[in-house]
């Protein structure tokens, strides 16, 4: 039997896994593909994430490979696959790519959006997709100090200190902060993020919205190459990883 290699996109809502990695005992995104890819080919199934996100955080567009022997189409193997997996979890599309394709080990272009809702007030059907804030965010200097993490740099300052990573240099293509009436929406463009990366970059800006750091002071935290001067890590429920872009060439 000839094994090909399958790549998943797929949509979930974060809230009630502990992140994408497979672990023992507790509900993931990872291990919830395993068991239903498994039952549903006839064989086991282990997946290969392209984003191992963390616990509340949702995706629009992660990425996942697996082989199989399976004579189902590549094309099909979503919709059969979409009628076993719990709601909050959806294929939206399945290919077949090169048998060496991994989705971490490629040329790639992740965009990832944060949501925070600024007004007096919480919204309740906003809670499980956006922080909330009342304070009063400045949308301006948040820019300005959005727009200093673009380019190549040493990202060590926005990256969990417990992580262990042989670089932390990355590479921003697009770091935008725009207001939608009570929503400010961060989105930010990169070949890759370290452990928390996003999270502590939106922390910060939300420090320079409120005026606790003038917007230039990003650049003096990418200097730092510390932890300790960045802000604090903004929470998981306002973080959507919205797609991967891949260079298949």
């Amino acid at each position: 039997m000839i094994k090909k290699r399958i790549m998943l996109t797929v949509a979930y809502d974060g809230t009630s896994y502990k992140g994408w990695q497979i672990q023992p005992a507790v509900p993931t995104v990872e291990g919830e593909l395993n068991r239903r890819l498994s039952e549903l080919l006839g064989e086991e199934v282990v997946v290969i994430g392209g984003s191992r996100t963390d616990s509340g955080v949702h995706a629009l567009g992660n990425v996942a490979v697996f082989d199989t022997v399976t004579v189902i189409p590549a094309d099909k193997i979503a919709y059969a696959l979409n009628q076993r997996l719990p709601e909050d979890i959806r294929v939206q599309k399945s290919v077949e790519v090169a048998g060496d394709f991994h989705p971490r080990h490629c040329s790639s272009r992740k965009v990832y959006e944060y949501r925070i809702w600024n007004a007096e007030f919480p919204l309740p059907t906003k809670r499980l997709y956006a922080d909330f804030t009342y304070r009063k965010l400045d949308v301006a200097p948040m820019q300005q100090a959005a727009a200093l993490l673009v380019g190549e740099h040493d990202f060590k300052s926005f990256c969990a200190a417990a992580a262990v990573v042989e670089s932390t240099v990355r590479t921003i293509y697009e770091a935008a902060v725009e207001r939608q009436g009570e929503e400010i929406v961060v989105r930010i463009c990169g070949n890759g993020f370290l452990y928390n990366m996003v999270r502590i970059i939106v922390g910060t800006l939300v420090e320079v919205g409120v005026g606790r750091y003038p917007a230039e002071y990003v650049g003096s935290i990418l200097d730092a190459k510390e932890r300790r001067a960045a802000g604090p890590t903004a929470p998981a429920n306002g973080l959507t990883l919205v797609r991967y872009e891949f260079d298949m060439g």
